[in-house]
């Protein structure tokens, strides 16, 4: 099919191009309670097509780009007409003018770690296992359960001579824990690892039988006011994209973020912990083919790069990094025990949490919060956080306890000083 895509991009005239081969070998598991329901295998391998046209408009050069997707089964009739009509469609896409990314062929890569010794039916009974083996709370249960693992082999070609490939393994799923007293409460729970972390997931599972049960205690909203606000987990991994989107060059360029390098990204005046991040090279591989490395992007606040695709680096003058999908946290100077000293509010679930990276608001729901009000510790439900980390940023506190998954590593938790909550 390569040599078939090759001629049909050869055929319409388009003399730049970028091919991405991605084929998936997939097992799914599908568990109601502890019992098998249904098991699935897949095997999908598609191309992803881009080719670029070059024009000229009032005398300034134009690269305009379109995509075309292409499946084995379809005949060489099909593939022409699909890359053809891409072509045609990057006529209406006229962009300024950037470079495509120059290499050579590279030897194959394959990632590292369990998961890369195991089939992909082996390791998702492997999480089955794990996830299962702590079900015994008393009074909760885990009502469902999904486990898809996939390995995943990613070749990319380009016209400017990159010819790479490497393969990855990870594995994600959901469950659903439930409680009947004292009342009917479901908790949605999902989980997403590199490896075969087996150990996490029955942390998750855990903390997620309890705090159903705790859910089904919680009847009341916080009263209306200003909080200490401690959040944790996948929200506190969602807070901190606001620093690392804003550092992209396809936020810079625009004028939608005006992150600069050298800018103190949390203010002057620091009165809490200065943020230390790096970006996480996840896959060798960008998805321009660009090889990605680790690359310390926040040290003691200030911001040390500006990262991004080939286009928006291109406009910016900057060398492209390619884009990142995980990053690591070098914070925390306070346990748990030390963040829960005084009164506060710690969420730890959100009916949908939402990190506005333009304006700086984050905030969501409360499904579930456990409320200290110097004397007891209360579950609670409703309400809503409304924050501003433009407005918090400076007095973060990280706790030394860490939480890892697929995309993250570091702090299991932040705490925040006067955050507004609607309640009751």
């Amino acid at each position: 099919m390569y040599r078939t895509i090759l001629r049909a991009i050869q055929s319409c005239g388009a003399e730049n191009y970028l091919i991405r081969k991605t084929q998936t070998e997939s097992a799914e598991l599908y568990f109601i309670r502890k019992e098998l329901d249904m098991r699935r295998m897949k095997d999908i391998t598609v191309y992803e097509v881009t080719v670029y046209r070059d024009s000229e408009v009032e005398g300034k050069k134009m690269r305009g780009f379109a995509d075309a997707f292409i499946y084995p089964q379809m005949d060489e009739e099909t593939v022409n007409k699909a890359i053809t009509d891409a072509y045609y469609a990057a006529t209406f896409a006229a962009n300024p003018f950037f470079e495509l990314p120059a290499g050579k062929k590279e030897e194959p890569v394959t990632m590292p770690g369990r998961l890369a010794g195991m089939s992909v039916t082996e390791a998702a009974e492997a999480f089955a296992e794990a996830l299962f083996s702590v079900d015994n709370h008393p009074r909760a249960w885990i009502n469902t359960a999904e486990f898809f693992v996939n390995r995943i082999t990613t070749s990319i070609w380009n016209s400017a001579g990159i010819e790479v490939s490497y393969t990855r393994c990870e594995a994600n799923g959901e469950f659903i824990v439930q409680t009947g007293e004292p009342q009917d409460v479901e908790q949605y729970q999902d989980f997403a690892y590199n490896d075969l972390d087996t150990e996490s997931l029955k942390t998750q599972a855990r903390e997620a039988l309890e705090t159903v049960v705790a859910r089904a205690q919680a009847t009341t909203a916080p009263a209306k006011g200003t909080y200490d606000v401690i959040l944790s987990g996948k929200e506190l991994r969602q807070l901190l994209s606001f620093y690392t989107e804003r550092s992209n060059a396809a936020y810079i360029y625009p004028g939608y973020s005006n992150y600069r390098k050298g800018m103190k990204v949390q203010g002057e005046a620091v009165r809490g912990e200065k943020l230390n991040l790096t970006l996480k090279a996840t896959v060798p591989y960008a998805y321009e083919g660009i090889p990605l490395s680790d690359r310390e992007l926040i040290r003691d606040g200030e911001l040390l790069d500006i990262y991004g695709n080939v286009r928006f680096s291109y406009y910016l003058g900057i060398k492209p990094t390619g884009n990142y999908e995980g990053m690591q946290v070098k914070n925390g100077t306070a346990s748990m025990a030390q963040l829960k000293a005084k009164p506060y509010l710690h969420v730890v679930s959100f009916s949908g949490f939402d990190m506005d990276v333009f304006s700086g608001h984050f905030g969501g729901e409360i499904r579930l919060a456990y409320l200290f009000d110097g004397e007891k510790v209360t579950p609670v439900t409703g309400g809503s956080v409304n924050g501003s980390l433009l407005e918090l940023q400076d007095n973060m506190i990280f706790s030394k306890e860490t939480y890892k998954d697929s995309r993250y590593e570091g702090p299991l938790a932040v705490k925040f000083t006067g955050v507004p909550v609607a309640g009751v």
